[in-house]
């Protein structure tokens, strides 16, 4: 694909952690900018998963054009290489057509992906079934003492119990002949023009907003969305199966799908929220291009507007 020209529209990127108010903001800039949105949220990739992704409805886009949503089955693994090629290609058709894209998320290394030069090993369905058939045979544990043999330094830094992570190490090393990368890329060379946005609030009140965003996913029928899903194979979907909310449910379905424990869902559920609100807040907080914004600030978009504003004439 050719470069988009030199006045092309710079990329507005709005990120930071759950429940902040990114999806609104992020719309309000698509309006403003007269541009579209392309979802960086891993988990709002998959079709069907809504309710418990706080997915917007079509009504409320009121218009804008999403990318990047609804485009895997809950059977497939998600894959930031995949998901690269894709999110860049859809950003450099919008600046080439003159749209200014808004990418909105909070997956941290998502967002990196596409705004940095990041290069991430492919896959081998081969390979990955074989790896993955033998962690169901023989546990993480077998498969974390053959990394150790292979890649000492990657078997320090990967959890023995974390089975998935073990499975990709060792894929990597296999199609690479290189040792395995567990740690966290550094910033990487900018590829766009792009101006980042950070929302967040204060700890307390984003703690109880988790917990009422919670409440409204289980008003709104999480339970039912996930049952539907599990006829759809969510169960088999290594990645869609591990998201928050849906995990919950279906452990509680696995223990009683009857009569399913809800307050033990909602527990649950807002108490690994809130561990990953935090982890979202420490990868993000590591970027200083970000310019950080106070989400429950009644003027939020008139001044993350004037951010834009003035990074753009500057």
């Amino acid at each position: 694909m050719s470069a988009p020209p030199s006045t092309a529209p710079p990329l507005v990127v709005v990120v930071g952690p759950t429940a902040t108010g990114k999806s609104d903001l992020g719309l309000e800039l698509a309006l403003a900018l007269g541009g579209e949105v392309v979802n960086a949220d891993a988990m709002q990739l998959y079709r069907g998963m809504d309710v418990g992704t706080a997915k917007l409805t079509p009504r409320e886009r009121r218009g804008v054009v999403h990318h990047q949503l609804d485009v895997l089955d809950v059977t497939e693994t998600a894959s930031v290489a995949a998901y690269q090629r894709e999110a860049r290609a859809v950003v450099e058709e919008l600046r080439a057509a003159g749209r200014t894209p808004v990418l909105v998320g909070g997956s941290g290394l998502y967002v990196q992906a596409v705004l940095d030069e990041l290069e991430f090993p492919g896959t081998d369905p081969e390979l990955r079934a074989a790896l993955e058939a033998e962690l169901d045979r023989d546990g993480p544990g077998a498969l974390h003492a053959r990394l150790a043999a292979v890649d000492p330094v990657a078997a320090e830094q990967v959890l023995p119990s974390n089975g998935r992570r073990i499975v990709r190490a060792l894929e990597v090393i296999a199609l690479t002949g290189r040792p395995f990368r567990a740690t966290l890329p550094g910033a990487g060379t900018p590829r766009y023009d792009a101006v980042l946005l950070g929302v967040d609030r204060d700890v307390a009140e984003l703690d109880e907003r988790v917990a009422l965003r919670v409440d409204r996913m289980l008003d709104d029928g999480l339970v039912d969305e996930t049952r539907a899903l599990l006829r759809h194979g969510l169960a088999q979907g290594r990645t869609a199966s591990r998201a928050l909310g849906y995990r919950q449910v279906i452990e509680a379905l696995d223990r009683d799908p009857a009569h399913p424990d809800l307050a033990g869902v909602r527990e649950e559920t807002v108490r690994a929220t809130r561990r990953f609100v935090r982890r979202q807040r420490s990868w993000f907080r590591r970027d200083r291009r970000i310019h950080w914004l106070d989400g429950a600030a009644s003027d939020l978009v008139a001044s993350a507007r004037a951010v834009l504003a003035r990074r753009l004439v500057a």
